[in-house]
């Protein structure tokens, strides 16, 4: 996903959950119900936090995790999947759900694709961080020989993460094995 938590727990595929107006011991139980023990966790800013494996190969559990369990009424979980099928190389996905509903889903890969029962609940915070709406796209292959907008894409993901962190009030990185792990 971005630099800060993608090479942060080696050998694992994860997933980082984030829970405001849900105690940590409640967040980690809900995983646990889900079959995802925690790789590391903590509290920060507001927010329980956990990282835990996309799947469970230990037990050949593929499925993937129903937050909408692990978000009470009342609650906020937010997740970022950092690497959905790093084999196919499908980029992060992103999910905000509040009461146990999913408020807004995207891939990184097309945010103009955002799903939910309010998919446009950010759309401001992304049109100011231009990365939606006119001149979200780069247009430099079009007048600069030998432009590959593929050379900046990584960019366009860390200004996603800080927009979505900074709209959310989410905890400043690093969230990382070496730091975190009880």
């Amino acid at each position: 996903m971005t630099s800060w938590m993608h090479d942060s727990f080696p050998g694992h595929e994860v997933n980082l959950v984030l829970a405001r107006g849900l105690s940590l011991d409640a967040l980690i139980t809900g995983l646990r119900g889900q079959h995802r023990e925690p790789l590391a966790h903590g509290e920060a800013g507001g927010w329980a936090w956990a990282v835990h494996d996309m799947f469970e190969e230990e037990t050949g559990n593929y499925d993937p995790v129903d937050y909408r369990s692990v978000c009470p009424e009342g609650a906020e979980v937010i997740v970022f999947e950092t690497e959905p099928c790093s084999a196919k190389a499908h980029g992060p996905k992103f999910t905000y759900l509040r009461s146990g509903r999913t408020t807004l889903h995207f891939s990184f890969e097309d945010i103009g694709q955002r799903l939910g029962d309010n998919p446009d609940h950010i759309s401001a915070e992304l049109l100011a961080a231009n990365l939606i709406g006119p001149g979200a796209e780069c247009d430099k292959w079009k007048t600069e020989d030998g432009h590959d907008c593929f050379d900046h894409e990584h960019d366009a993901d860390e200004r996603l993460v800080k927009a979505l962190a900074d709209c959310f009030a989410l905890p400043s990185p690093p969230l990382s094995l070496e730091v975190t792990a009880k």
